[in-house]
């Protein structure tokens, strides 16, 4: 990260020459396959082009993250019948989208425009709408749920859909503590009920070919240290994990101020007016959700202040009790990520779990208006090939591969991504879009791929000039490429229509909680800075049918919040 344009374009086409022979005729298969009309997911990761009745599906919390999935899904896949939100802003975006800026409407589209509907009234004869999500589970239309609501109701919606018969995606985290990533898990056992939860990087094809190239290629050699890092620019008065409540005075007097441009506007202005006009007082209409009737609370702050369940509602990343913090939020992602190439550097099918984590925090930029860190910084030990013997004990206790990351807020310096380390080359991603190769630490040397003595590929360096064409970032074409949203709801959804114990989503239960360990425990060691300043991980932790956790909660399927 941190590259010079120059070096970016340099490695770019690094990369791109690197798959091209490593994967070439892999690759020309899936071009002459998108170019006859079928999707590139379903080629790169071996699931159907399509699942014939698209599986019926009730999307449950259409805020920021589910208007997302709603935007990222493919009708031949799914077919959103229900939507299930307390909150008509949410409700109002889940149809027509997000109007808020040019790249949030990109991003979320909305339902009317994912399915050519011209009209809200004409969206609702097709899709139900409950408030309530368990209204929602009690449609017999719906096949399955997809979960994007706060990360404390993860679990408890999870498992009441699972036992209403419903299929479950759930958004990552997968639980807010992992006695319930166990709890849900083990009910999803029970019942046979298929449960994913949302990595998206596990269906990233730039992920893929990236542990291609760690793994079986090893064009970086030895991997022995990650740096990865997500820095954002939020600043108190513009965070975006603090929106506006209904009724503030910001948001009344920009509403006034697009009404009044709305009579002076010009024609090709008028209907982005309107949507956005629509919108802000959609979201005004929060003001009258009764936020306290399902169980949020309000909290004295600690700057004196008092926080009302509505805004508890509104904000709930900013509390522990709802949310799970910057670690939670982000640093899952780019901790998958890392364990994904470490597991790779070990061959393939081998999933390996940390060894240890230290981890400080701090709130150094925003008030006390809030529960969580804004600035995290951790250290990760994982075990190198060489580190255990056959017989799984420890064989050379210096072979380690050692992951740091950091997600601060203040300065967004460097935006997000991973740099991968070995001892032949580095592979750098960033923001999910670019991927660069360099051999050793010459990041200004170009470098290509050439077959070696032995005929398996090699990295060369070669003079400046003239490369391999950009890479397309493999989703065809100049588009950028899929951050996997539609590939993981697209599997999913074709794993439960050709259901077999072979055909499991990639981050099925069992992956799902180890991404959740380290992100928890790491918040454990936040919170114990002087207590637990270095936490060593146990296997047990990570085994869905053992009842010790981290937290010291046992597993318990019959608590109270999971009955209908």
């Amino acid at each position: 990260m941190n590259l010079s344009e120059q070096q970016k374009q340099i490695g770019k086409e690094n990369f791109s020459d690197a798959v091209n022979i490593t994967r070439r005729d892999f690759l020309a298969g899936v071009t002459a396959g998108v170019a006859a009309g079928a999707g590139l997911g379903s080629l790169y990761f071996g699931y159907g082009k399509s699942v014939g009745d698209p599986l019926r599906v009730g999307v449950v919390g259409t805020g920021d993250e589910g208007s997302v999935l709603i935007g990222a899904h493919n009708p031949d896949y799914l077919n959103v019948v229900a939507i299930a939100d307390i909150r008509p802003y949410n409700r109002f975006r889940a149809f027509h989208g997000d109007a808020s800026s040019p790249s949030a409407l990109a991003a979320r589209p909305g339902l009317m425009a994912k399915y050519g509907w011209t009209t809200e009234d004409a969206a609702r004869k097709q899709v139900k709408v409950y408030e309530a999500y368990e209204e929602l589970l009690a449609d017999p239309d719906v096949e399955a749920v997809v979960i994007a609501l706060p990360l404390h109701l993860h679990a408890p919606a999870a498992i009441k859909a699972m036992r209403a018969g419903k299929h479950v995606l759930t958004e990552k985290l997968m639980g807010h503590s992992i006695h319930e990533c166990k709890e849900m898990s083990r009910v999803s056992r029970e019942t046979g009920k298929l449960l994913a939860t949302g990595h998206q990087r596990h269906y990233s094809i730039l992920y893929d070919n990236a542990v291609h190239t760690i793994g079986t290629a090893r064009l970086i050699g030895d991997l022995h240290a990650i740096r990865a890092q997500w820095h954002r620019g939020n600043l108190p008065g513009k965070d975006s994990w603090k929106p506006p409540m209904p009724g503030d005075e910001k948001l009344v007097k920009q509403l006034a101020g697009w009404k009044q441009s709305l009579d002076k506007a010009k024609p090709a202005e008028i209907d982005a007016l309107r949507k956005r006009i629509a919108q802000a007082e959609a979201q005004l209409l929060d003001a009258d959700v009764d936020a306290a009737k399902h169980d949020y609370t309000s909290l004295t702050l600690g700057d004196g202040s008092t926080r009302t369940p509505l805004e508890e509602l509104i904000r709930w990343r900013l509390w522990q009790r709802t949310g799970g913090g910057l670690m939670a939020e982000l640093g899952s992602h780019q901790l998958d990520a890392a364990g994904i190439f470490v597991s790779a550097a070990h061959g393939k099918g081998k999933k390996i779990k940390p060894l240890t984590v230290t981890a400080v925090g701090n709130r150094s930029i925003f008030p006390a208006d809030r529960e969580i860190d804004d600035h995290v910084y951790c250290m990760y030990e994982y075990p190198a090939p060489g580190y255990f013997d056959d017989e799984g004990k420890v064989a050379d206790p210096n072979k380690k591969i050692v992951v740091t990351y950091s997600s601060i807020n203040g300065n967004g310096f460097g935006g997000y991504g991973e740099v991968v380390m070995g001892t032949a080359g580095t592979l750098i991603l960033e923001q999910e879009q670019e991927v660069m190769l360099y051999k050793d630490a010459a990041r200004d040397t170009r470098v290509t791929v050439a077959s070696g003595k032995d005929g398996a590929p090699a990295l060369d360096t070669t003079e400046s000039g003239a490369g391999p064409a950009k890479a397309s970032g493999g989703s065809g074409g100049d588009a950028p490429p899929s951050r996997g949203y539609t590939e993981e709801m697209e599997h999913w959804a074709w794993c439960i229509r050709n259901p077999s114990p072979e055909n499991q989503p990639r981050c099925k239960p069992e992956v799902a909680i180890a991404d959740a360990v380290i992100a928890l425990v790491s918040n454990i060691a936040l919170a114990n800075p002087t207590t637990k300043p270095r936490i060593e991980f146990k296997d047990e932790w990570f085994d869905i049918a053992s009842d010790e956790t981290p937290e010291g909660v046992a597993p318990d399927v019959n608590r109270e919040a999971y009955k209908a």
